[in-house]
């Protein structure tokens, strides 16, 4: 309680600070004083003062929307191309407050606490996925009003909204460039690489002496840069998808080795001595007890690979590619100064890997529902 009205009072004072301040640089007309934005700043720092003294939730929405309010209000005032660069102390007051507003909310959704269990209400789900998302959104206003602000060269740091801007107009590109690395490189080297991975150690865990030598093998390769790894592939199976491929397989196959290893030797002694008890075989006990042990390792080794296959794959376009795909994209941006594109590509790389990961993670909840993880 102390340390939120501590927040807000620091907030009330800068904007009350604000409109005193020029909002723009002196001797600049770029940010006017506008009247709508000063009734703004104003009306914020009395929703502020009312918020010190509610109870949540009253106050998380107050500051929700106060927040909102205050980064509305920025961008509007950076609005025009003339005000890059030309932000004065009172827009950055502003930029103050709504920063500690959104802190504010922010962390009273966290408090609410994350959905754990299929118990939870819709507030606490709806709450932990409002978190991630204004944090997320916050840092993206910083970077807008810090770029713009500061009037930063596109050529060193574009604009959110530039990039956007960029992503919406080069959709066609794009979508040949995640075809390329994304479905053609990234997919097929996952699955051949985590799938043999998965059937060695298989192999392995019934075989001692492979498995003492493969093991510390997977140690060696996972040490080698993949800088070293990524033309050697493209010299042995050429430019197009193929190489990239065989970079993706390097890169999956011994983490899903080593993981599988360790997963298969989770079961404990009085189950093994139980399957043994009723006389199963190597194969009944495999199957019935040691696999479902080992699932939870494997998944694991299936969202550590999720993203190891979309760097790898990226890194090797660099070393040789048709004219298409992410990597290749970056490098020929990057060289025509064309940051917006590069970051456009990035955006893409982010947004492809994330959902690749939150769709294993979905199995790996689906198959490991009765892990002790899955029922607190």
């Amino acid at each position: 309680m102390t340390g939120r009205r501590l927040g807000c009072a620091i907030a009330v004072l800068c904007l009350l600070a604000a409109t005193a301040l020029p909002l723009a640089d002196p001797g600049s007309a770029a940010l006017p004083e506008r009247p709508a934005a000063l009734a703004a700043v104003l009306v914020a720092a009395a929703v502020l003062a009312v918020a010190a003294w509610r109870d949540s939730p009253a106050s998380i929405a107050l500051f929700i929307v106060t927040a909102l309010a205050l980064c509305g209000t920025t961008i509007a005032l950076l609005g025009s191309p003339e005000s890059a660069g030309q932000a004065g102390p009172g827009f950055w007051a502003i930029v103050l407050a709504a920063w500690i507003a959104a802190t504010l909310a922010v962390a009273g959704l966290a408090a609410a606490g994350p959905a754990r269990a299929p118990s939870v209400g819709p507030w606490q789900r709806i709450t932990a996925l409002a978190v991630p998302l204004l944090f997320g959104a916050f840092l993206f206003y910083l970077w807008e009003v810090a770029v713009r602000g500061f009037g930063v060269p596109a050529v060193l740091m574009p604009a959110p909204s530039a990039i956007a801007a960029r992503f919406a107009v080069s959709l066609p590109t794009l979508a040949a460039d995640f075809f390329q690395t994304f479905v053609r490189g990234v997919l097929s080297g996952y699955v051949i690489g985590c799938g043999c991975g998965f059937l060695v150690a298989i192999v392995a865990d019934r075989i001692p002496f492979l498995r003492r030598g493969l093991l510390p093998l997977g140690n060696f390769v996972s040490a080698l840069p993949i800088i070293g790894i990524a033309p050697i592939m493209v010299m042995w199976f050429g430019f197009d998808w193929q190489s990239k491929a065989a970079v993706v397989v390097i890169m999956t196959f011994f983490p899903m080795l080593v993981n599988t290893v360790a997963g298969l030797s989770a079961a404990g002694h009085m189950e093994r001595d139980l399957m043994y008890s009723y006389g199963a075989d190597y194969r009944q006990t495999l199957v019935k007890l040691r696999l479902p042990a080992a699932m939870p390792f494997v998944f694991n080794a299936l969202k550590i690979n999720s993203t190891l296959a979309l760097i790898g794959a990226i890194v090797a376009e660099f070393f040789g590619t048709p004219i298409v795909g992410m990597g290749f994209r970056i490098s020929i941006e990057v060289a025509r100064m064309s940051l917006d594109m590069v970051w456009a590509e990035i955006a893409l790389a982010a947004i492809a890997g994330t959902a690749f990961y939150g769709v294993v993670a979905l199995a790996e909840r689906a198959a490991t529902f009765w892990h002790p993880s899955y029922r607190t």
